[in-house]
C-alpha cells in the first residue's frame, strides 16, 4: 500500500472507523485480519485520496457514513455527488466514509449500522430497504445520538432525521402522464413496470402512483410487473427474457429501478420493439440510451441536491447550521433533445 504513506495510520483508522492497531496490522502486512477490513482499509485510502483533492477549508470535521443498497452505477453517482458537495460545506470539513452494496440482506444491513454506530460518524446517510428491522436498527442509532438521513427511498415507521430525494408518488404520476401522451391511441395491450426490489418504499410509491395514475389515463392497458433483480444487469436480463418470452403485446416499459440497459438489450435479442420505454435517473447508462434514442424519456431529480440537503440536515442536528429547509427534489422530464452535456 504505497499511496498509504501520504496518510498517518491516525488518520486512516479514523477514515475507516477502525483502531490505530487494525490499520498497522494491515499497512505493514502483520498478522491476519478478514478480507473485509482489508478491504475497508483499502477504501479509506482511497477516500482520504480524493477529499485531498478536494480544497478544503479549516474548520470542524465531521465523519459522515454513507451506506447503500443499490446497483454499482447509482452508487457511484452518489459518490461523486458527496465529494463534489463536500466543496460547498466550508467552512465544516466533511469527511465521507463509503458502504456500497450491489446485493444484500436486511441481517447485514443492520449489521453494517450497528457497526457504523461503534465508531465516531456523526451521521449515516442511508438507501435501504423499508423492513421492521432496519427501522429499529435506526431507532438504536437515534437513541445514541447518531442522525440517519434517509436517500430516495425512506423507512417513514423509523426516528430517521429526515428523507431526502424525489416525491416518489408524483414520479409515478408524471409516468403515467407521459404514457397518456404516447400510447392514448393504443387500443389494447400490456405495459411492463419493473421494479429493482419491492421492498424500496421509494419504488412501492412510484408503483402504486402510476398504478392508480394509469387506470385514469389508459384504462385499456394492462400492467404486467417485473421484480427482483436489486437493478443488477445480469439478473435483470435474465428475468426479462423469461418474462418476454411468454408476455405477448408489450407496448412500453416503465423502469422504476433501472438496469435499463439490460431490459433493452433482453428486448432486442427476442427481436420485440418497444415503442415507449420511460426510466429514472441520469445516470451513465441512461445518458447514453437517451443518445441512442433507445429511451424516450428519464425522470431526473438532481442528486447533488439531495446531498446537499442531507449534509445540511446532520449539521443542522449537531447545531452547526440553523433554519435548514427541507424540500423534496425538483422533477425534470429529460428527452434525446434536452439531454445534458
Amino acid at each position: 500500500m504505497a499511496s498509504s504513506r501520504k496518510f498517518s495510520i491516525k488518520q486512516i483508522a479514523a477514515q475507516a472507523g477502525m483502531g490505530k492497531a487494525t490499520v498497522d496490522r494491515v499497512i505493514h502486512q502483520r498478522g491476519q485480519v478478514s478480507y473485509q477490513t482489508e478491504q475497508r482499509i483499502k477504501m479509506a485510502i482511497v477516500e482520504l485520496e480524493e477529499q485531498q483533492s478536494a480544497v478544503m477549508l479549516s474548520g470542524r470535521t465531521f465523519y459522515i457514513d454513507v451506506l447503500m443498497h443499490a446497483p454499482d452505477r447509482f452508487c457511484q453517482a452518489v459518490r461523486e455527488a458527496v465529494n463534489q458537495q463536500i466543496l460547498e460545506m466550508s467552512p465544516f470539513r466533511i469527511r465521507p466514509r463509503f458502504h456500497f452494496f450491489e446485493q444484500t440482506d436486511v441481517q447485514s444491513m443492520r449489521q453494517q449500522l450497528l457497526k457504523i454506530a461503534q465508531t465516531d460518524t456523526h451521521g449515516v446517510i442511508l438507501k435501504a430497504v423499508n423492513d421492521p428491522l432496519l427501522a429499529e436498527t435506526i431507532n438504536v442509532l437515534n437513541a445514541a445520538k447518531i442522525p440517519v438521513v434517509t436517500l430516495v427511498t425512506d423507512l417513514p415507521n423509523s426516528r430517521r432525521l429526515s428523507y431526502v430525494g424525489m416525491d416518489n408518488k408524483h414520479g409515478g404520476e408524471l409516468a403515467a402522464y407521459l404514457f397518456k401522451q404516447w400510447l392514448n391511441h393504443a387500443p389494447e395491450g400490456k405495459l411492463l413496470v419493473v421494479m429493482s426490489n419491492e421492498f424500496f418504499s421509494g419504488e412501492a410509491d412510484r408503483v402504486s402512483a402510476f398504478k392508480q395514475s394509469l387506470a385514469q389515463h389508459c384504462p385499456k392497458l394492462d400492467i404486467v410487473l417485473s421484480q427482483g433483480s436489486d437493478g443488477v444487469e445480469a439478473p435483470m436480463y435474465k428475468k426479462i427474457s423469461d418474462l418476454i418470452a411468454t408476455t405477448a403485446n408489450i407496448k412500453g416499459v416503465y423502469s422504476v429501478g433501472g438496469a435499463n440497459t439490460a431490459i433493452i438489450e433482453a428486448f432486442e435479442q427476442m427481436e420485440r420493439p418497444v415503442e415507449v420505454f420511460i426510466g429514472h435517473d441520469l445516470d451513465c447508462d441512461n445518458r447514453l440510451l437517451l443518445a441512442q434514442r433507445k429511451i424516450q424519456a428519464i425522470i431526473f431529480h438532481d442528486i447533488q441536491w439531495d446531498i446537499n440537503q442531507a449534509f445540511r440536515c446532520i449539521l443542522q442536528y449537531h447545531r452547526m447550521l440553523d433554519n435548514v429547509v427541507m424540500k423534496t427534489s425538483k422533477l425534470e422530464i429529460v428527452t434525446p433533445f434536452n439531454l445534458p452535456n
